[in-house]
């Protein structure tokens, strides 16, 4: 599945990064906990070196949680690395997120020498909304549309520590065909860019071979198919998505999609360090 969305911003916002990168303290990276490898940037694990380095895993409470701690202290694993799952709802997890990244860098968090903190993720990954909440103000537009922020800025926690926001970044052409249908699902790409009807079929795949139960409980059917597109008709018959001649799997994929997103179906991870699930049905799709 090919994305075509990267907009003109973005391109701006990796040189400004390359640029800024070796004045800044601490890299802060806000990753969906329900896709933290699809989510992170490679370009930054070239840039930093040995930086401190801390991982966000924002909207934990729409992933599993199992996998999340699997994931956190694959991330505490690593040289100069952190890692803190957040949600929405709890803010004093967030507000910790100055203290953490002064104790990677004790040498700095004064007046006279704050902590530079580099903040940076993909669109439609919480970002903005994490800035606000440290800021404890409105400080950058927030929206469930990627690619709000635009432009680079300066915003200041504290005297002894500030944040550098940069623009919601992804990469052209994503880095491999199995990210760009998790990105897609998850929301992080505008949905212009892509084909409900393949998403939802990936997704569907994804659930049957790694999260069958929760499919029982949301639909209340017992048996499913063990191919996406059957298991999609099931879905449109429990919801009304029928057509002469069979179901309509645009609707169908859009309702599905939707219901994945917002945790109707559960706390769901789409990856595990070290493992992979196969898109069984991908040859079929391309």
């Amino acid at each position: 599945m090919l994305i075509n969305w990267y907009p003109g911003h973005m391109v701006k916002a990796k040189k400004e990064v390359k640029k800024i990168l070796p004045r800044v303290d601490v890299i802060i990276e806000i990753l969906d906990a329900r896709l933290p490898q699809s989510s992170t940037n490679p370009m930054i694990a070239g840039l930093r070196r040995d930086k401190p380095y801390l991982k966000v895993l924002s909207k934990s409470d729409l992933a599993d949680p199992e996998v999340t701690d699997i994931w956190q202290n694959f991330f505490r694993s690593q040289i100069n690395m952190d890692s803190l799952a957040i949600t929405t709802e709890n803010r004093q997890l967030a507000l910790s997120i100055p203290s953490r990244c002064g104790k990677m860098v004790p040498e700095r968090g004064s007046a006279e020498k704050p902590v530079r903190a580099l903040i940076l993720g993909i669109p439609n990954v919480g970002k903005s909304t994490l800035i606000n909440t440290l800021a404890g103000k409105k400080i950058t537009k927030v929206g469930n549309e990627p690619a709000v922020t635009k432009t680079q800025q300066r915003v200041n926690i504290s005297d002894s520590f500030y944040l550098i926001d940069t623009p919601g970044m992804l990469w052209p052409g994503a880095k491999d065909e199995m990210c760009n249908y998790r990105l897609a699902a998850s929301g992080a790409i505008r949905d212009t860019a892509f084909d409900y009807d393949d998403v939802a079929m990936f997704a569907m795949d994804y659930m049957l071979q790694r999260y069958p139960q929760p499919l029982v409980e949301r639909y209340q059917v017992d048996e499913w198919p063990d191919n996406a597109y059957d298991a999609l008709g099931v879905v449109a018959s429990k919801r009304g998505c029928l057509q002469r001649g069979g179901f309509d799997l645009t609707r169908v994929g859009d309702l599905f999609i939707k219901e994945l997103r917002s945790g109707k179906l559960g706390r769901i991870s789409f990856e595990e360090p070290d493992a992979d699930i196969p898109y069984r049905d991908l040859e079929m799709v391309c």
